[in-house]
């Protein structure tokens, strides 16, 4: 039998559409993918060439399958506070934070990013996953005065250098004092908005969330393209060779509902505050996690053999076996070519030993197996030093 390598999606009523959907494929959408139930963009042609475009220039992404889980009412702090792992008190009206969900076995449920609108009012913008249901369970039995609902909103992201000249010409100078991970709301043509400097690429970048999506969502996206367009602006999809790079974890591969914490590492450690006074789901969980020691981790690896895809073209259908005397211990989880680094680059979650520096695995592309050796992680900017960066540094176009 033969395998079509390119099978087409179905577009019908049944999946969701992203506000921006008929806003975004009209730039030549290649190959969509399903997130939240919604269609997604992936790509536009062209991954590496979008790689590119992200780096040195300006690039616009309909990411309004992010969708945004609204918790507000009298309780909405303690409510919040419950969900995530991080405290709540460190974060003030107009911050973002990310952060975990997690089960009562300290599972992640999901990472969104935090926005904090008002004092009782949360935006928790998704990863892919049923967290409003999940949300709305949790309430049935908090006994908490919440009111928790999916918010008429959709995000697009603007990313790479030239992202704060788009963001000055669309809404002025005080785009500017927006600090990296706070959002401010603006009025463009009676659009309303929340800009947060935010982003998946680990460049310069920011997300505007249009408010009233169902109504203007559209004409948002035309105001920022015809914004970009005189600095050279690319619609693209999300660029995972750039957040693989850069640590950026992607839910449903590095990390699930059977995956901790603990065993990430990147950093992400400080984001489960365990010394905080308030509980949170699966705090006593992840104590004892702690105390114990993961027993697998999230490795960085780089990995031999003929050049991998960018992850977002087809290219890996499943997770990589990695294996080591000729067993299976554990999986890559992403991985692609960087075109930067010049080699094949992912993650992969493996035994705690195995996870060391310098620890030799073989993986099993599907096409052969290939030496890989564990490296430093993330690969690229570990301290996220270039989206702090200095914004209204003048950058050559083009």
């Amino acid at each position: 039998m033969t395998v079509n390598p390119n099978p087409r999606i179905l577009l019908y009523p049944r999946i969701r559409k992203s506000p921006f959907f008929y806003a975004s494929r009209r730039h030549g959408v290649a190959m969509y993918s399903v997130y939240n139930h919604t269609y997604h963009p992936r790509h536009y042609g062209d991954p590496v060439a979008e790689y590119w475009a992200l780096l040195e220039g300006v690039t616009l992404w309909d990411v309004g399958v992010e969708r945004q889980v609204e918790i507000t009412g009298p309780d909405a702090f303690d409510f919040t506070n419950l969900l995530i792992t991080r405290d709540l008190s460190k974060c003030a009206v107009g911050q973002c934070k990310y952060t975990f969900l997690t089960d009562q076995h300290g599972g992640i449920i999901n990472d969104p990013v935090l926005l904090r609108l008002e004092e009782n009012r949360f935006w928790l913008s998704l990863a892919d996953s049923d967290v409003l249901l999940w949300a709305r369970g949790v309430a049935a039995f908090a006994g908490m005065d919440v009111e928790i609902r999916e918010a008429d909103a959709g995000p697009v992201q603007v990313q790479g250098p030239r992202s704060f000249a788009v963001l000055r010409d669309l809404f002025g100078d005080a785009v500017a004092e927006i600090p990296y991970y706070y959002l401010r709301d603006f009025t463009i043509e009676g659009i309303e908005v929340t800009v947060s400097r935010t982003g998946y690429t680990g460049e310069i970048g920011y997300e505007i969330y249009v408010h009233n999506a169902s109504r203007d969502a559209e004409r948002l996206w035309d105001l920022v393209w015809e914004a970009g367009r005189p600095h050279g602006m690319q619609v693209i999809g999300p660029c995972h060779i750039r957040r693989i790079e850069g640590g950026m974890l992607a839910h449903g591969a590095d990390t699930d509902i059977d995956t901790n914490p603990f065993e990430v590492g990147m950093g992400y450690d400080w984001m489960v505050d365990l010394e905080q006074e308030a509980d949170f789901l699966g705090k006593q969980a992840l104590r004892r996690i702690k105390d114990e020691g993961p027993w697998r981790m999230l490795a960085g690896i780089e990995i031999g053999g003929p050049q991998l895809g960018t992850f977002n073209d087809g290219s890996m259908i499943d997770m990589f076996p990695v294996l080591q005397d000729g067993l299976r211990v554990g999986h890559v989880t992403s991985a692609c070519f960087s075109p930067r680094l010049e080699k094949n680059i992912g993650y992969a979650m493996v035994p705690t030993e195995l996870a060391r520096l310098g620890t030799t695995l073989t993986v099993d592309t599907g096409e052969q197996q290939v030496e890989a050796v564990v490296v430093p992680k993330p690969f690229i900017d570990p301290a996220k030093e270039q989206p702090k960066s200095d914004v209204t540094a003048p950058v050559p176009l083009g």
